[in-house]
């Protein structure tokens, strides 16, 4: 089993095993989602040794994008301090996302790889084209937003937005239906990030391979702008989620 270099077509709908750590099996999804962390923890480091009370204009060009973010939250959510408590699990999701989606375009994935006789398995694979990935994200967020809703309102509370006995029957087939579009979360969640992903990959791919020239450029800018969009709509979506969580329904149900 050695380490070579390839620029064969090779697409796999699975992420594809490399080797084991200590008996368990690791992926080249898994090798690649390392490196995003690493690079991640890395940058906060960085940027928390460069943090000064008297700020340059990089420093202050962060804060005000935070600052940005942070009143967005505050008006989806209601108050600063919902907007303070969910900021750095939001701004989390968004940034491992993007920092993954946006790795793709270097020239180590499908290049760096292993021979298991005649196979060859790229040593890294996209974080967001493995369907493990983007389902662990989904039930993250999904644990954060039940979890949100349950500690706001209580158990009883939460609860009977899903089990309505005192609506009637209508009431009780809202509340199924609201149940049912909860755990649809997980697959809309996991399968929207990882086909837009993983079909892109599979595009770039097919292209660079046809059409080496020219054709692959605007398609990469296409891709970056798909990659970026997708962390947007991850992270709003958990945050639109978590606001449904933590709302009273009975207050809104009597303001109706």
């Amino acid at each position: 089993m050695a380490l070579s270099m390839e620029k064969e077509l090779h697409i796999s709908l699975a992420a594809e095993r490399v080797g084991t750590l200590f008996g368990l099996p690791i992926n080249n999804a898994l090798i690649t989602a390392w490196v995003v962390m690493s690079i991640l923890i890395l940058l906060g480091f960085l940027v928390r040794r460069r943090l000064s009370l008297v700020p340059g204009k990089l420093q202050n060009a962060f804060e005000m994008l935070i600052e940005y973010v942070l009143g967005i939250m505050e008006q989806t959510l209601g108050t600063r301090a919902l907007a303070l408590r969910y900021f750095p699990f939001i701004a989390t999701i968004f940034l491992f996302i993007l920092a993954a989606n946006m790795l793709n375009f270097l020239p180590i994935f499908g290049t760096f790889g292993i021979h298991h006789g005649e196979e060859f398995i790229p040593l890294f694979r996209g974080v967001n084209a493995d369907l493990n990935v983007t389902l662990a994200l989904a039930i993250i967020a999904f644990v954060v937003i039940e979890l949100s809703g349950i500690f706001t309102l209580g158990v009883l509370k939460y609860g009977s937005k899903f089990v309505n006995f005192t609506g009637g029957a209508m009431g009780f087939i809202v509340g199924l239906l609201e149940l049912i579009g909860n755990l649809a979360r997980l697959i809309s969640f996991s399968f929207r990030l990882f086909g837009a992903i993983f079909a892109g990959e599979v595009l770039l791919m097919v292209i660079g391979t046809f059409v080496p020239y020219f054709l692959p450029v605007p398609l990469m800018a296409f891709e970056a702008f798909i990659g970026i969009l997708q962390a947007g709509i991850f992270a709003i979506l958990t945050m639109a989620f978590i606001k449904l969580a933590i709302e009273d329904h009975g207050v809104m149900g009597s303001a109706h």
